[in-house]
């Protein structure tokens, strides 16, 4: 059984609010009687009570994270269970809760608003970031540290984000059919209102440009990134006249509605048409086992969420602090589903 904090402190010779600032790290603790308490704390098996850590601090020790329930927000994807988790992984290690609010889209700036008025959170992740994004704004005004996962493209005042490189992703996955000799290249998209989409659409367009290819509108769609998406999508490009030999998938639910297309076509993929995803490298949704069976531009969710929530507890000790970024690259995998063009 551990002991209290006033026990650790009277073995040690020292005032409770010693001992306290020593375990939280504060810099008017000198370096050796910081390292001798966390010593002590270590080997008496003391844990800090987080109750009353939290009245006595004026802090919550939880992190909110506000939730649309609308199907028209990408955010009604699994990705969404990996980089929780992920983030879960931080917060736990830090002695953190989460607080997670679903709420209707029109409701969701009040929640925002509740969750700093009535103090229940330390610090707010916000995720699917628009075009021009309104809540960062709003939380820039409500004074409480947050962290985006993702960017906001016209949002022109700084603030703390984690992204992936979607556009140079895009554009590298795009060179690469084009390598492969394939011209006529698809791109079936999430919503690009979501700033993610506008990003990879972007990387695809500059690798055109930079082939001297003229673009086809014909060849890009965006939508919600489910299965019947890429299905439907699939089927459409495919009865084009000049249909593409090569498509981008936005995601890992897409292309499994795009190859459903495909085989209802009699196509096989990596011999008759070549398709490229981004996968987000769920835990639970696998790209194959011994070999991948998309070649895909690969990041990993979990990781995200790890760092992000890592970056947030950084603000949320120190507020005063520069925002904090980082921009994760892309590994681009191999898989069976792509080959030379061999119309």
């Amino acid at each position: 059984m551990g002991v209290t904090l006033k026990e650790l402190a009277s073995t040690l010779g020292l005032s409770p609010t010693t001992v306290s600032r020593a375990l939280n790290g504060y810099p008017e603790v000198n370096a050796r009687t910081r390292q001798r308490v966390q010593d002590a704390a270590r080997a008496a098996n003391y844990h800090p009570n987080i109750r009353a850590k939290s009245l006595a601090t004026g802090q919550s020790r939880a992190i909110g994270h506000v939730i649309p329930i609308s199907t028209s927000h990408e955010i009604v994807n699994p990705i969404f269970a990996d980089f929780i988790a992920g983030a879960g992984e931080s917060y736990s290690r830090a002695g953190y809760d989460m607080v997670l609010s679903v709420v209707p889209d029109a409701e969701e700036e009040a929640a925002y608003r509740n969750l700093v008025a009535r103090g229940s959170v330390d610090g707010i992740m916000v995720h699917g970031p628009r075009l021009q994004d309104s809540r960062i704004p709003l939380l820039r005004d409500l004074g409480v540290p947050f962290m985006v996962h993702g960017r906001s493209s016209g949002v022109s005042a700084p603030y703390s984000w984690l992204d992936i490189n979607n556009r140079r992703s895009f554009r590298r996955a795009t060179e690469f059919l084009l390598d492969l000799g394939h011209t006529r290249i698809a791109l079936v998209n999430g919503l690009e209102t979501m700033d993610f989409a506008m990003r990879r659409r972007l990387g695809y367009l500059d690798a055109l440009q930079e082939a001297g290819i003229t673009p086809d509108p014909a060849l890009m769609h965006t939508a919600e990134m489910t299965e019947p998406f890429g299905h439907d999508a699939g089927r459409a490009l495919l009865a084009l006249a000049d249909p593409p030999s090569a498509f981008l998938a936005s995601s890992m639910i897409v292309a499994y509605g795009l190859r459903r297309a495909l085989t209802d076509a009699g196509l096989r993929l990596g011999r008759d048409v070549s398709v490229i995803v981004h996968d987000d490298d769920l835990s639970y949704m696998p790209n194959g086992l011994d070999v991948p069976q998309f070649t895909a531009t690969c990041s990993s969710v979990r990781e995200a969420g790890r760092k992000a929530a890592e970056m947030l507890l950084a603000l949320v000790r120190d507020p005063d602090q520069p925002p904090l970024t980082l921009l994760m690259e892309t590994q681009l995998v191999l898989g069976d589903s792509t080959g030379r063009n061999r119309t």
